[in-house]
């Protein structure tokens, strides 16, 4: 077991060695047990936590809001479009100043082309921990979250079939970061992962050299795919969800704000919708996971999400452990 983390940054899973990886889900389960039983975790009484959103945030700010003061800590929430970011103050100047007022700042900021610029900036200047809660690129905390939900499901994960499927959607252009984690992430435990996706709705060349070189060194698989249905077929885990078309199309690039693109070639990939019929093609136990929030009756139809085969909520819940434990190593380890 590896347990070096303190004062490090947490910007991309691929920053830390799969041992390393291994200690962060170890601790997650720990602090899950300890939690449903009431256990005290005071790991980080009296720090301070800065937490900025340039978007809006469900489980990510409550998971870390919450888990920091499950740990004896006070996560301050700081809206960008209220601080003197508004005003053009620079990366550079917020992070060495949040990182003398407290012990880590946390930043979700998902716009394509801005985001993970804007965090590697503030990991430069940070005197203490970054963490990701969200970028353009990467979303290392839910991809810890799923990989820690699908252990708690199956135990060892080598060759699970693990499909992340392109889904319908219109609320707005979503990041690729979720994906992009998912497929660097799980080669790494040894899995067979599929990722299936209409043509234009890509993701990077550089991600899919670095997702087969991690299966070829874990003992897994990576398959990239238009098949929709090859991706459901046996599938034993499938996660269709919606991302943006960035790679190709750079349409609706903004330097903050979600943007809606409902284009005639989006409108097209309607059928890309999780049904009943395509879960049937799948393992008969297999398991429907969503990073959430689902875009019901697009991306996947209420008796799916809400059927026996569903563990979003699960997931969801992982998100506050894994949390607790990222930030228990960073802040507290040693």
């Amino acid at each position: 077991m590896q347990t070096i983390f303190r004062g490090r940054h947490f910007i991309n899973l691929e920053d830390f060695t799969k041992e390393e990886v291994d200690t962060m889900l170890e601790v997650s389960f720990d602090l899950k047990k300890k939690f449903a039983m009431g256990v005290p975790t005071n790991y980080l009484p009296n720090q301070s936590m800065f937490m900025m959103f340039f978007e809006q945030s469900t489980r990510t700010r409550n998971s870390m809001e919450a888990g920091f003061a499950q740990l004896g800590g006070h996560a301050g929430f700081l809206d960008s479009s209220s601080m003197q970011i508004a005003h053009g103050e620079s990366a550079k100047d917020t992070a060495i100043i949040l990182s003398r007022f407290g012990h880590a700042i946390a930043c979700r900021y998902c716009n394509w082309g801005y985001g993970n610029k804007y965090l590697t900036e503030m990991a430069k200047w940070s005197s203490k921990p970054v963490m990701n809660l969200q970028c353009d690129l990467y979303h290392p905390f839910q991809a810890l979250a799923d990989l820690m939900t699908m252990q708690e499901k199956l135990g060892d994960l080598k060759r699970v079939k693990v499909s992340i499927i392109w889904a319908y959607a219109e609320s707005h252009k979503k990041p690729i970061s979720v994906p992009l984690s998912q497929l660097l992430a799980f080669p790494r435990f040894g899995m067979d992962v599929w990722l299936a996706h209409p043509k234009g709705w890509e993701l990077p060349d550089w991600v899919i050299e670095q997702a087969k070189a991690n299966a070829e060194k874990y003992g897994g698989t990576v398959t990239v795919t238009n098949d929709e249905a090859a991706a459901y077929a046996g599938a034993q885990i499938v996660i269709p969800k919606n991302w943006g078309n960035w790679v190709t199309d750079q349409t609706g690039v903004a330097a903050s704000g979600a943007v809606a693109v409902v284009d005639d070639k989006l409108k097209a990939q309607r059928s890309w919708k999780c049904t009943e019929a395509k879960m049937a093609t799948a393992d008969k136990n297999v398991m429907y996971m969503h990073a959430m929030p689902a875009d019901r009756n697009n991306e996947v139809e209420d008796s799916v999400i809400d059927g026996p085969h569903s563990i979003v909520y699960d997931e969801a819940e992982n998100r506050l452990h894994t949390a607790k434990a990222v930030m228990t190593l960073l802040m507290g380890g040693r």
